[in-house]
């Protein structure tokens, strides 16, 4: 068990200074999530922003450090090989409904903050209990499963269907097969 905020991760034997900023591993889930981007690139996006000295690190280093990178963004947990549920949450979509509750928990504007570690970040969202993002999440969730709504999760979605329906993200090629039938 680890008690302290790691800054640094061993690959291969080597010591790497690392981004430990909840907006550097923000912009990495966003990375490997663009449909746009190659396996390749998406592997070489993370690991240019995990690690700041990244042009320094030999090839025979890329494969152990994009593991520990996402044992980072895991928290130290190894990644499990269990069934995915639907898809409740984006963090991209999601992040002004998440930035208000993990500031109400932490006591803080976490946006204004120079530094916040991604623990730290991650030990507060856990926390973050009944809000608009919550509703979100159970009203994706019950659409998901086939559940019937409540009458006032139903008004609520009737009024807010932009924050619970995620968007629509499509690819370049997509956008210009669509372009020639629009």
């Amino acid at each position: 068990m680890r008690y302290d905020l790691p800054t640094t991760a061993e690959v291969n034997g080597t010591e790497y200074k690392i981004r430990s900023d909840y907006r550097d591993i923000l912009t990495i889930i966003e990375a490997i999530s663009d449909a746009e981007l190659s396996e390749q690139d998406k592997a070489e996006a993370m690991l240019d922003i995990f690690y700041p000295d990244f042009e320094n690190m030999p090839a025979s280093d890329y494969e152990e450090a994009i593991k520990q990178c996402v044992l980072f963004i895991n928290c130290g947990e190894e990644q499990r090989d269990e069934k995915r549920g639907p898809k409740l949450m984006d963090w991209q979509q999601d992040f002004l409904l998440i930035a208000a509750p993990v500031n109400r928990v932490l006591g803080k504007e976490i946006r204004s903050e120079k530094h916040l570690h991604w623990y730290t970040f991650i030990s507060a969202y856990q926390e973050i209990g009944d809000c608009t993002f919550a509703q979100v999440v159970n009203i994706r969730s019950k659409k998901a499963k086939g559940k019937k709504m409540d009458k006032s999760e139903q008004e609520f979605y009737k009024q807010n269907r932009n924050l619970v329906d995620f968007k629509k993200q499509y690819t370049k090629q997509d956008e210009d097969a669509l372009s020639k039938w629009i």
